[in-house]
C-alpha cells in the first residue's frame, strides 16, 4: 500500500532454538518522515532481539524478510520462498562474562611465529568465529577457538579441538595452508575457512553466501582494528547488538 508500511509475521514452528511466534500484523501507520523510519526500524531490530514481542520463548535464530507486492513486510525465521533475504544473521556463540582473549595471547604469537601468520590477523579469525570462547560449538558442529570441524581437525591432527593450544596450533597452521593455495589473497583464504576450498572453486572468488560475505567482512575489520591496537595488552571489543546484513 502506497505511503505505508505494515509488517506480517509469519507462524512459525518451535523446533530447537526457532522462534515461536503467532501470525499477526502491525497496524498501518501513516507515512513516516524519513527521519522517523530508522528509528522504527531499530527498536524493531530491538525488541526482536531481546524478545519482547515474543517472550515466551528466546528469541535465538536467523531472521530473514521480504516486502511483497502490497508493500506488506514478512519476517521470520524459517524462510518457505526464496523470496526471503537473510536479515539479521544469529551470532553463533552465546557471550558470557568472564572471556577473557588476553590469556590466549601467547598461543597465539606461538602458533603465528611457527606458521608466518600476522598475529592480529589470527586473533580476528578467533574472534569472528567463537568470541574467544573454547568450549564453542557451531550449529554444524565446528569446534573451539576457531572452530574447526571434527574432519578438518583429524587432518590437522588435532587430538581435542577443546584444548586451546591444540585448537589454535591447527586452526593457524589451516589458515597458512588456505593463504599458501590462494598466493596470499587473504579475502579468498578466509571464504574458504568458513565455506571450504570446493565452494570458492565453484564460484571463482567468495561464494555468494551471506554468511561468507559477512565473515570476511567482519575479519578483515577486526584485523585492521587489531593491528592498529599496540602489542602488549590488546583486548577483543565484545558486542551483542544483532548483525544486519541486508537493507
Amino acid at each position: 500500500m502506497k505511503g505505508r508500511e505494515r509488517f506480517h509475521f509469519l507462524q512459525t514452528h518451535n523446533f530447537d532454538r526457532r522462534i515461536k511466534c503467532e501470525q499477526f500484523i502491525f497496524p498501518s501507520v501513516p507515512y513516516m518522515n524519513p527521519f522517523v523510519k530508522p528509528i522504527l526500524v531499530v527498536l524493531l531490530l530491538g525488541m526482536l532481539t531481546l524478545g519482547v514481542l515474543f517472550p515466551a520463548v528466546p528469541v535465538h535464530a536467523d531472521i530473514y524478510r521480504y516486502t511483497d507486492e502490497n508493500g506488506v513486510m514478512h519476517i521470520t525465521n524459517l524462510p518457505t520462498s526464496p523470496d526471503y533475504k537473510l536479515w539479521i544473521k544469529e551470532r553463533r556463540v552465546i557471550i558470557k562474562a568472564g572471556l577473557d582473549p588476553a590469556k590466549y595471547g601467547p598461543l597465539i604469537e606461538k602458533a603465528a611465529s611457527k606458521y608466518k601468520v600476522d598475529y592480529s590477523l589470527v586473533k580476528a579469525v578467533i574472534k569472528a568465529e567463537s568470541n574467544f570462547n573454547h568450549k564453542a560449538v557451531s550449529p554444524k558442529g565446528a569446534q573451539g577457538l576457531m572452530q574447526l570441524m571434527p574432519k578438518t581437525a583429524s587432518t590437522l591432527q588435532v587430538k581435542d579441538s577443546f584444548e586451546p593450544e591444540s585448537n589454535i596450533e591447527g586452526g593457524v597452521k589451516y589458515l597458512r595452508y588456505l593463504m599458501n593455495v590462494y598466493n596470499g589473497h587473504l579475502p579468498l583464504a578466509l571464504a574458504a575457512y568458513n565455506a571450504g576450498e570446493k565452494a570458492v572453486a565453484k564460484y571463482g572468488g567468495i561464494p555468494p553466501y551471506a554468511e561468507t560475505k559477512g565473515y570476511v567482512k567482519r575479519v578483515l575489520s577486526l584485523y585492521k582494528q587489531y593491528s592498529s591496537e599496540p602489542k602488549e595488552g590488546r583486548t577483543a571489543v565484545v558486542s551483542m547488538r544483532p548483525e544486519v546484513v541486508s537493507d
